[in-house]
């Protein structure tokens, strides 16, 4: 692709990133985890909120305090600069399409926040792998843009490593050494399985989930536990059917406008989605299992919103996936809860 068609198809992929790439809502992410809070507050014989209220107050927090630090943990994950892609040809790494600055459009680090429930077992050994564009059993039109645009493209993984064309290497961080490593999680991975990005293995996002909770077990803070409170992107159908297109900014626009009008949080379906989420063991630090079951149920009942726009459809799988969304969010914090 020459420089000109690179500028002219950028322009268009940009638009439609802008559009569509998002998951859940940065700000639908945070009200989830303060909902989830909120939740235990209401219920605290039936979760673990007295222990969850200690920790808060240990830390200096009220308990609103805490739910809000914790949303905006959710929040911050899709902002990280972890994740650099280098040119393929000019080696030159970047964190989000240059053309793309500014713009809203999401950074290459949300590639790390897929499961694919349409494929099994991944190249690192992972039960269900994350977003590999290789095997997308669904895709559309922004998954093959990106594709074409990013054709040949690498992950930085740092000096001496992988190279663009003529030994070319402009690396800026080193994601394959770091973000990958730490999302790997005792896997297998090689920097060459990153060599170029339409065939990139990217870890799931339970991996990402389990690294942070680790972080939190080991040294516990608010803003660790809410970077785990961003995994509700598996309640969100479109990331464990694994694509960035097919009406994904449309319904990511409509659960923020109806969130609360079509009263998606609503506490008797929370109650109700808890008991279809098995708890975290208290002797158990991998919470993986119970992240993998509830993005299970927005892969078998919410599919309907990657092929229709209709308000119903939406309203229908909405009212499923955000109340487990939020019984997700409870789970982890009954768990995190026996740490304080």
């Amino acid at each position: 692709m020459n420089n000109v068609s690179k500028l002219i198809f950028g322009s268009t992929l940009a638009l439609g990133l802008a559009m569509e790439a998002q998951a859940f809502s940065q700000e639908v992410h945070k009200r989830i985890a303060i909902d989830a809070v909120n939740y235990m507050k209401a219920n605290p014989s039936t979760t673990n909120y007295a222990k969850l209220l200690n920790g808060a107050t240990q830390a200096g927090l009220t308990i609103d305090q805490f739910a809000t630090a914790l949303g905006q943990g959710a929040y911050d994950v899709d902002d990280f600069s972890d994740t650099f892609l280098c040119g393929a040809s000019t080696g030159s790494c970047q964190q989000a399409p240059v053309w793309g600055a500014g713009s809203g459009i999401v950074k290459y680090t949300s590639y790390w926040h897929f499961q694919n429930h349409t494929q099994g077992s991944d190249a690192h050994g992972n039960d269900l792998g994350g977003y590999n564009y290789q095997k997308l059993t669904v895709w559309g039109d922004i998954d093959n843009m990106a594709a074409s645009w990013l054709y040949g493209d690498y992950l930085d993984d740092g000096a001496g490593g992988l190279k663009a064309w003529f030994s070319r290497d402009s690396t800026k961080y080193n994601s394959y050494g770091i973000t990958e490593k730490n999302y790997r999680l005792g896997g297998y991975s090689t920097n060459t399985m990153y060599a170029d990005f339409e065939t990139a293995p990217f870890q799931p996002i339970d991996n990402l989930g389990q690294y942070w909770f680790q972080q939190f077990l080991a040294n516990p803070t608010v803003q660790t536990l809410g970077f785990v409170m961003h995994t509700t992107d598996l309640l969100q159908p479109h990331h464990v059917w694994t694509t960035s297109a097919l009406n994904h900014a449309g319904w990511e626009t409509w659960v923020n406008d109806y969130y609360y009008t079509e009263n998606l949080n609503d506490s008797a379906a929370v109650t109700a989605a808890l008991n279809n989420l098995t708890p975290v063991p208290v002797t158990s630090n991998d919470i993986r299992p119970v992240l993998t079951q509830a993005a299970s149920i927005a892969y078998s009942q919410g599919g309907i919103v990657l092929s229709s726009t209709d308000h119903n459809d939406r309203k229908n799988v909405g009212k499923v996936v955000i109340p487990h969304a939020i019984a997700t969010v409870v789970r982890v914090l009954n768990r995190a809860a026996e740490r304080f």
